[in-house]
């Protein structure tokens, strides 16, 4: 569980730095500019570490439904070389996919309006800004966005589904809690995460609007990003003490106001 944590963490690091930083800059600077050619690397790392994000939830779905599931056999099946192998083909997968969505992108031609709706270069705001033909480009991203949400989607429902099966035919109720407790952290974090996701992709297309991306990017990709160290660290008993403590102290002094 840690070794996918570690990169869940590097995950979600690096895609709120290709983001933050250039948007706190535009929030002091006056004239809101960005070079061609970092708008080009903003984009494809952002497509590596979006995609990256979706794959490690799916295998730490995996990893827990092993770990509930199949208990004798989680040291055999989630060998370190096989962990190993996982993320290195999430990885390799994430980075092939991104060059190409990317390079679909910037071999079109931009000859109006240079003006980003968006605080920073995504898909969608490029695309309407382009004054080529864009079917085969929006083609492409579809059916990536498509199978990259779908495919893991579908990994993490089919190990929580098998997850739930396990845990409701447990006879003690201290075994249900620890199994609960097991995948609690990961169920909060892939339900926060795919929300956001499904609530950008599913909505109906009268009512999409440039305003509500941007809203609902903000949330995937900085909000989300400090949410889930605080999400796992409550697993940690000396953080539940601290935050119980912070809690307790807050109240008392809220009362004697």
């Amino acid at each position: 569980m840690y070794f996918f944590l570690r990169h869940l963490s590097i995950t979600d690091l690096g895609y709120s730095t290709v983001i933050g930083p250039k948007m706190m800059v535009n929030f002091v600077v006056p004239q809101n500019t960005i070079s061609y050619n970092w708008c080009a690397t903003q984009l494809a790392f952002f497509e590596i570490f979006i995609i990256t994000e979706l794959f490690i939830l799916s295998a730490m779905a995996y990893d827990r439904y092993v770990a509930i599931c199949k208990p004798l056999l989680y040291v055999v099946i989630m060998a370190g070389k096989i962990c190993l192998l996982l993320v290195s083909l999430t990885y390799l997968y994430s980075f092939s996919t991104a060059i190409v969505v990317s390079s679909c992108i910037f071999s079109l031609s931009y000859c109006s309006s240079n003006v980003i709706n968006h605080f920073f270069c995504d898909i969608v705001p490029l695309l309407s800004l382009s004054c080529s033909d864009t079917s085969l480009p929006e083609t492409i991203v579809f059916i990536s966005a498509a199978t990259n949400l779908v495919l893991s989607l579908v990994i993490v429902l089919v190990s929580y589904f098998n997850i739930v099966l396990s845990i409701l035919r447990m006879h003690s109720s201290e075994g249900r809690r620890k199994a609960f407790s097991t995948c609690a952290s990961h169920m909060m974090a892939v339900t926060v995460f795919y929300g956001t996701l499904l609530f950008m992709y599913l909505q109906p297309q009268a009512n999409y609007s440039l305003d509500t991306d941007k809203i609902a990017s903000v949330f995937y990709t900085l909000v989300i990003p400090m949410l889930n160290p605080m999400i796992y660290s409550l697993r940690n008993k000396d953080v539940k003490a601290a935050l119980q403590r912070f809690l307790t102290n807050s109240c008392c002094s809220f009362k004697s106001m």
